[in-house]
């Protein structure tokens, strides 16, 4: 279980613990008929996060913990349309000079409204939760003078992206084909190799992990899980999977400068993520949840086009709060550039041909709003946390989950990407036991 704790204020949950639960028994087959039990765990010190990645200018003590300082956090606007210092904290571009909201443009006005919005509620519900995991050992305010570390990348970023690039040119698997799914069974003591990971989608049927090697690489297969590494341009073998589900999460590859500039992955134009076939996976009253960046042309693209073309009402909106382990905010809470936190759309998809209800319904007709995941995000690039035990209070306990744009794979569920082996790579783990 990832959720350490729980209050009004939303969860703090510990994602190293969810990546490891999966791989405490797992199985590898190196030759044929020949089996080797092991137990994996994901290397802690992509988790290892003791300092900002900036430190406040504004502020000497940003730790969301310190109680004199969590008043002296707030921005007050005024009626002339500037933001002033209040405390020690600021909510203006640059602390030298006010400026008038009429001289920035939309979206900086529109981001300025927002955090306005959402700040104190973060502020506030952040330090509860964080004081909660120092009582629960998971934080540690001492960590504070420590060096953070960082690993090398197991295998190139752009790899797994690549390789869908180029299956691109391979032969389509016809229409009429009635396979739809490749399954690594439990008792499936052959080689993995030949695989056609792009055509089909991969099961591993058992109730342990498996340890095999796609593609001349190893990766770890968590029990119960399925996937399709593939991009946009082929996801037509998921819809053939024949699958509907209850609960559908997507982390998009949003467009912005910054992407372009340093070319990291491919990004996705807002109108191909309309492409993306919901209604066709979706089961009647599915709960479907998008991750947004600070950018709020995207949150409203999510909340006032996107969700509208897929039949999807709007429930709520949550905030992923990324700390330190000595419980600061990995960026300052009134930084103007970077945000602590981001931004979780959620929806309920409403069939409009078919009114029939879900035999597996959400368990709550109203959602709370404004709730917090915090935790201590990985060093590595777009890896987020599970949603699956936030999400258990809500959904029906045999509910079908599905992740889109995955970039790691989760016990029970089904996974979509051109990345979504990425973190499975056995370089990100150590093995700790075999037997």
């Amino acid at each position: 279980m990832s959720v350490i704790c729980k209050d009004t204020r939303g969860w703090l949950v510990d994602q190293l613990s969810h990546l490891n639960m999966a791989f405490q028994q797992c199985v590898s087959v190196k030759s044929p008929g020949q089996k080797q039990h092991l137990k994996c765990v994901f290397k802690r010190e992509y988790f290892n996060i003791f300092k900002p990645h900036i430190i406040s200018k504004f502020c000497s003590n940003s730790n969301v913990t310190a109680s004199s300082n969590i008043a002296a956090q707030e921005g007050e606007g005024n009626n002339d349309g500037t933001f002033e210092t209040v405390g020690e904290e600021q909510f203006s571009l640059k602390k030298k000079r006010k400026r008038k909201l009429r001289e920035l443009n939309q979206g900086e006005i529109d981001s300025y409204e927002y955090h306005a919005k959402v700040s104190k509620s973060v502020l506030e519900g952040t330090k509860l939760l964080v004081d909660k995991g120092f009582e629960h050992g998971i934080l540690d305010p001492s960590a504070t003078g420590r060096d953070s570390e960082r690993l090398a990348l197991g295998v190139d970023d752009n790899r797994l992206a690549d390789l869908c690039e180029m299956a691109k040119q391979l032969p389509l698997v016809g229409d009429n084909e009635d396979k739809a799914v490749q399954i690594i069974s439990e008792d499936d003591m052959t080689s993995t190799e030949d695989l056609d990971l792009f055509s089909y989608v991969t099961e591993n049927s058992s109730d342990c992990a498996r340890l095999v090697t796609l593609m001349g690489q190893e990766y770890l297969i968590p029990p119960r899980s399925s996937f399709l590494l593939a991009d946009i341009s082929c996801i037509q073998p998921l819809v053939k999977y024949n699958k509907t589900y209850d609960v559908i999460v997507l982390d998009p590859p949003w467009e912005n400068k910054s992407v372009k500039r340093s070319n990291r992955y491919n990004s996705l134009p807002s109108y191909q993520i309309k492409q993306i076939p919901i209604p066709s996976l979706a089961a009647p009253d599915c709960l479907v949840v998008t991750w947004v960046t600070n950018r709020q042309k995207h949150l409203q693209f999510v909340k006032e086009e996107l969700y509208p073309y897929w039949s999807i009402e709007v429930l709520a909106e949550w905030q992923w709060v990324k700390i330190t382990k000595s419980g600061e905010f990995v960026f300052p809470l009134e930084s103007p550039h970077k945000k602590p936190y981001e931004i979780l759309v959620l929806g309920r998809y409403q069939k409009i041909k078919d009114k029939s209800p879900s035999t597996l319904e959400v368990k709550t007709n109203t959602f709370p709003d404004c709730k917090l995941i915090v935790s201590v995000p990985s060093t590595l690039h777009s890896q987020k946390p599970s949603l699956a035990d936030v999400l258990k209070e809500f959904v029906d306990p045999e509910a079908k989950c599905l992740e889109l744009f995955a970039r790691n794979l989760q016990p029970g569920w089904t996974s979509w990407g051109n990345e979504v082996l990425k973190f499975q790579h056995l370089s990100y783990f150590n093995i700790e036991a075999t037997w």
